[in-house]
């Protein structure tokens, strides 16, 4: 591979969770302590409007979704002086007393772009200038219905397929040619809830993980076939979590005093086969994932930061740390982003907790539900209508 194309796939987070859906940056040279007051400001951007979308950045831009007026945006901006270059129209306003406007995150491959909004409204845009290429109300269009928060999901790419949750009758999850929009497969019919979807390979069957409203699904990427079903991780207020697979075993976590579980997959005929490894209420995901590295899972059961042992659910610590927020991984730490504006750099070890640095972003009156990004040595944050970019390389 080209040494120009690795550099700048190491320098995207092109979708939701980053290059391979993880929550994990593969970037170094990092700074391993922040200045007192946090990592330096390179600039700030207003202008997003409300909403909770996090930020996908590739090629110089930085991408995410707004609400303005009666108004659902994607948008696009410069990664190195924080001005807007374009946005697109793509929904109707979405409203809700817990917070207003698209909650998905962009996904970018290529030249190419697709974006969920809140309303179920689904679009493909060039990723340079915006320009629409294709675009339906997908939740419509399949006969689903929006959950009660809002279309959460950040589109996932499989080939030349894009995977979205409609929550249809017959047509929970659907598989459409990225290209044009067009229907390829649909399989059943679960409501949508808010989470996103990965892939797996196990024994050579290549399946989509997924978690609906029913509880966590594996369909089998090429036609939506059901391969399995596992209910006991769901709740039916907000199933949010992203999946998380490794070697053969899949992770699922929720909140609203629910859960998390470990699941075995094994190939057999063709198919795959879920038995549980063990199911614990030390880990309760509420609007974000965990991260797995090494073998330990670190995640917020609801407001406390856990650390996990990934095979056997064992807890080894765990600490208030910035109360309830998100966070992501990269260079052996944790950029930990509470929805108080709280911001830890918090070293990843199943050893204890050990907070490195520590600074407070001043936020609104609404939580900071953004996730955090990382890309070419700058750590974005959002809040509402505002986009932070912080140098953080060292």
């Amino acid at each position: 591979m080209n040494l120009v194309i690795v550099l700048a796939m190491l320098a995207a987070w092109p979708q939701w969770r980053g290059p391979n859906r993880d929550g994990v940056s593969p970037e170094k040279g990092l700074l391993q302590r922040w200045p007192e007051g946090g990592p330096k400001l390179v600039w700030k951007a207003q202008g997003l409007g409300e909403g909770y979308s996090s930020m996908s950045v590739a090629d110089g831009r930085i991408y995410t979704q707004g609400q303005r007026g009666e108004v659902q945006y994607v948008m696009a901006f410069d990664a190195a002086t924080g001005k807007k270059l374009w946005e697109t129209a793509n929904g109707r306003p979405y409203r809700e007393r817990r917070g207003d406007g698209p909650r998905g995150m962009p996904t970018i491959e290529g030249n190419r772009l697709w974006a969920y909004a809140a309303d179920g409204s689904l679009i493909c845009v060039e990723a340079a200038t915006g320009k629409k290429i294709w675009g339906y109300n997908a939740v419509e269009k399949f006969g689903g219905s929006v959950p009660h928060w809002g279309i959460s999901e950040s589109p996932l790419i499989d080939g030349d397929r894009l995977i979205a949750v409609t929550g249809g009758s017959g047509a929970s999850v659907v598989a459409l040619n990225k290209a044009t929009g067009d229907l390829v497969w649909k399989s059943q019919s679960d409501d949508a809830a808010y989470s996103s979807a990965v892939i797996a390979v196990t024994g050579g069957v290549r399946q989509l993980l997924t978690f609906t409203e029913r509880g966590a699904l594996g369909l089998r990427a090429d036609n939506g076939e059901l391969l399995w079903r596992y209910a006991q991780v769901a709740n039916r207020t907000a199933n949010v979590a992203t999946p998380i697979y490794r070697d053969g075993h899949a992770f699922y976590s929720s909140d609203y005093g629910t859960g998390a579980a470990l699941l075995k997959l094994e190939a057999q005929g063709g198919s795959v086969k879920a038995s549980e490894v063990y199911f614990t209420r030390e880990m309760r995901n509420h609007h974000a994932t965990s991260v797995l590295v090494g073998d330990t899972l670190y995640g917020f059961s609801s407001s406390v930061l856990t650390a996990m042992k990934f095979l056997t659910g064992e807890v080894a610590w765990r600490d208030r740390s910035v109360g309830k927020g998100s966070l992501i991984f990269a260079e052996g730490h944790l950029y930990c982003f509470g929805e108080n504006g709280e911001v830890a750099l918090v070293e990843a070890t199943p050893e204890g907790y050990k907070e490195k640095s520590r600074f407070r972003l001043t936020i609104g009156s609404r939580p900071s539900w953004a996730h955090p990004a990382i890309a070419d040595g700058r750590l974005y944050l959002r809040d509402q209508d505002t986009l932070y970019s912080y140098g953080i390389r060292q």
